[in-house]
């Protein structure tokens, strides 16, 4: 089984930030924002399910998981304190938050269920943050100019979701999951992940005033849709996912480590 490091993240996050903190783009500042906004709500949620599951498991396979899962809520509950942090910056900006709120109702309804059920969608969004981790960090000049401490904050939460990537997914396997499951959750995993992000986006953008503005669109396109763009180069490996025979570590992202090695300073292990 894997052993996942908890780090604490080095970084201030106390004092204000700029309202476009990313180098000055306004639509790269607002999708970030969004991202963040479903962070709290979504890393309990997946805490949560894990553990649920975990404890579902035979005490022998549950032995085996526990140094695993316990890296994992480590890692998950300093994401989730790191960006409450960032998201008060944003309330302190007037951005209202809905995506959270939003996925706080749906979670609801996992609640008394069969939490292999839980723990099938927190696997497929756990895919989603990792394919878009190893994008980030195979892409880190999306970032040039944005303000170091968040640059900072983005590229070690990314480095770690690359970490553990697997332990959702190896635990659903390892308590019945099966993969019909598995894939259905995942299209509805799409769904809301992806509506969910242009909703918050579009608001985000609405606030700042940057809606409507034609350098708005055209840094979109660059950032999704050009030639090393998010959505271009996230399709493959999002798609792999429905194979019969996936496994997360088939998409292995070395440059999470060499991340962690090399900026060792910006934080602490725990």
């Amino acid at each position: 089984m894997a052993h996942h490091t908890v780090r604490s993240l080095l970084v201030d996050l106390s004092t204000p930030i700029e309202r476009r903190w990313a180098g000055g783009d306004a639509f790269l500042t607002a999708f970030f924002n969004a991202l963040s906004m479903s962070f709290p709500v979504g890393e309990q949620f997946f805490i949560d399910a894990v553990r649920a599951a975990a404890k579902a498991l035979p005490a022998d396979v549950q032995a085996g998981f526990a140094d695993e899962v316990q890296g994992f809520v480590g890692q998950e509950a300093t994401h989730r304190r790191i960006h409450g942090l960032f998201n008060g910056q944003l309330e302190a900006q007037g951005h209202r938050n809905t995506w959270g709120p939003r996925a706080a109702r749906r979670i609801a309804r996992f609640e008394g269920g069969d939490p292999r059920h839980a723990l099938a969608v927190t696997a497929g969004y756990e895919h989603f943050t990792a394919i878009m981790a190893a994008w980030m960090l195979q892409h880190p000049e999306v970032l040039d100019g944005a303000e170091p401490r968040l640059r900072t904050m983005w590229m070690w939460h990314a480095a770690e979701e690359t970490e553990h990537r697997s332990t959702a997914f190896d635990v659903y396997r390892a308590g019945g999951g099966d993969q019909r499951w598995r894939i259905r959750w995942f299209r509805v995993v799409t769904f809301f992940f992806v509506t969910d992000v242009i909703r918050q986006t579009l608001r985000n953008l609405w606030h700042d005033g940057a809606l409507l503005q034609g350098r708005t669109w055209r840094s979109a396109w660059r950032l999704l849709f050009a030639r090393g763009g998010l959505v271009r180069e996230t399709f493959r490996p999002w798609r792999a996912y429905f194979r019969p025979g996936f496994h997360p570590q088939q998409q292995d992202e070395p440059r999470a480590e060499a991340w962690l090695r090399d900026n060792a300073a910006q934080f602490r292990e725990v």
